[in-house]
């Protein structure tokens, strides 16, 4: 058996083993954003070192958990707090949460995360609905032997964020009169935030937002045939674009000033997507 899905049936027999609980849709809670979890209607949680072989987020404001519950009708598992590449994990340690929470029964996931404006016209507290992205810069989850439980050798990825899923959210910041940018998410391996000349070439291959997770989290989850969306909140104008030092305190006291609404913009979405895309099953 591959290595990697052996791995993901040890995680998810050790989930099995704590609850039973089948959700319809995944959610990852990017810096500052973790206590959006609080405001579901939980049925359980469980610590990602409750999980035998599972990565363990080592990041402040990353609590290190699964959340399952429900956001209106719709079963939800949230991770709060997410694990990097830059922690120090194998790039396919850094997916399998993602993989997890598709085998315990996701069909759609949610991506959100603090990440740095690019595009001139990007504000810090501005939310960006992430139409495409460049994961060039990290290596990619799908390297070594293929898991064909999980995907096929050679998966297309010319259209990793679900364009349905796009229009869902679009219409839910709208209904919440809630100004929605667009744009492209570039991942860095981090942590060291970007030099300027860095940033002027991320600009250049055409980003307009960069981070330091999602890019890889989207391609594993695309790979199993996941439909997935994603929004970045732009907690800081870019190296090189702002004038200021950067600071990781600066992302998370900008993510949680921009909390309430963002909290609004998942909730509503979430809804929308529970009636416009999974009912559709």
């Amino acid at each position: 058996m591959n290595t990697v899905y052996k791995k993901l049936l040890q995680c998810y027999e050790s989930v099995r083993e704590k609850t039973d609980f089948q959700p319809k849709a995944a959610l990852v809670l990017g810096s500052g954003l973790g206590e959006y979890a609080q405001t579901i209607k939980i049925e359980q949680t469980i610590d990602y070192h409750e999980i035998k072989g599972f990565p363990v987020s080592t990041v402040p404001g990353h609590k290190g958990r699964f959340v399952f519950g429900y956001v209106g009708d719709i079963p939800v598992v949230i991770m709060q707090g997410r694990v990097h590449y830059y922690e120090g994990y194998a790039i396919e340690d850094v997916v399998l949460p993602i993989r997890l929470m598709k085998k315990m029964g996701a069909e759609v996931l949610f991506l959100t995360n603090a990440a740095g404006g690019i595009h001139p016209d990007f504000r810090a507290g501005d939310f960006m609905l992430i139409t495409d992205h460049i994961s060039s810069f990290v290596p990619s989850p799908l390297i070594g032997p293929n898991a064909d439980e999980l995907g096929e050798r050679f998966p297309d990825m010319s259209e990793v964020y679900n364009k349905d899923l796009q229009k869902t959210v679009q219409n839910a910041a709208k209904s919440l009169d809630i100004h929605l940018q667009k744009g492209v998410y570039i991942q860095l391996s981090g942590p060291n935030f970007e030099t300027p000349a860095e940033v002027r070439m991320c600009k250049i291959l055409g980003a307009d937002a960069v981070g330091m997770s999602t890019a890889c989290e989207a391609l594993a989850a695309s790979h199993m045939g996941m439909k997935v969306c994603g929004i970045s909140c732009i907690s800081n104008q870019a190296a090189g674009i702002s004038s200021q030092p950067l600071s990781h305190q600066e992302v998370q006291e900008m993510a949680d000033k921009a909390a309430p609404k963002f909290q609004k913009l998942i909730t509503e979405s979430m809804k929308r997507i529970g009636a416009e895309v999974l009912s559709e099953k």
